[in-house]
């Protein structure tokens, strides 16, 4: 069993007795109450407060005349991101942007922590991509709901009636497959990359593991992408009207 993280061992020490409580308030059993957030807890509660402070930090620092860096930065990327919805989902898309903008950060930020020595990527463990998974799963479903009404579960019986019966059954578990879909290729990317840059960081020069690392940068990125992308195909399907 692994040593606890530094944010960990800190975590517990200032907050393991509020945690504790309000754990065995909702009826969960703490096998140590001196110990009740683990690692990737205790990670994810890091990235939360850092992209908190971020936003910010750029908040305070928005100019129309004078535009800084980190204003360049994230209209860089909230350009990217609104085209993209744009392109894929069309009239309406803006409304979407807040979310798949905060659901690229909060997975972009948890992939390339794990670069930080000390700590872990989140997303390597399957906890993390599932909940993301889950999340994204209900929002395209609630936004397509809101899209279409009661008629947008008129797709899941196919384009004639009689196929009904053969129909719902293939699109539930088609959608419910999404879930394992997102999980699983985020996890198993950020986790097999995650390993190969501890291995090669114990076992080479320094130099050779700098190579990993740049190769992590470019999965977290790409996996940050794909991940994006597909809640943003999922909502075009959910809200589009053909429904």
């Amino acid at each position: 069993m692994h040593a606890e993280l530094p944010i960990t061992l800190l975590l517990n020490r200032l907050l393991a007795g509020p945690v504790t409580a309000l754990l065995h308030a909702l009826g969960i059993q703490v096998h140590n109450p001196a110990k009740p957030i683990p690692d990737i807890v205790a990670v994810q509660i890091l990235v939360v407060t850092l992209l908190i402070l971020f936003f910010i930090l750029v908040r305070s620092r928005l100019s129309v005349d004078q535009p800084g860096p980190l204003q360049h930065v994230m209209e860089g990327i909230h350009g990217f991101v609104s085209g993209q919805a744009n392109e894929i989902i069309g009239h309406g898309a803006e409304q979407y942007t807040p979310y798949l903008m905060a659901l690229g950060m909060y997975i972009l930020s948890c992939n390339l922590i794990g670069l930080i020595p000390s700590l872990e990527s989140p997303t390597a463990f399957p906890s993390v991509p599932l909940g993301c998974a889950l999340v994204t799963w209900f929002y395209y479903n609630i936004q397509g709901i809101r899209a279409n009404g009661l008629g947008y579960f008129k797709h899941f019986a196919g384009p004639v009636w009689w196929l009904a019966p053969l129909m719902v059954p293939i699109e539930v578990f088609s959608h419910l497959a999404r879930i394992m879909s997102l999980t699983i290729r985020l996890f198993a990317n950020m986790f097999a990359g995650d390993m190969v840059t501890l291995v090669f960081f114990s076992l080479v020069p320094l130099g050779v593991p700098l190579l990993f690392m740049a190769l992590h940068l470019g999965v977290s990125l790409i996996q940050t992408y794909i991940f994006v992308l597909l809640a943003t195909v999922y909502l075009a399907e959910a809200t589009a009207h053909e429904h």
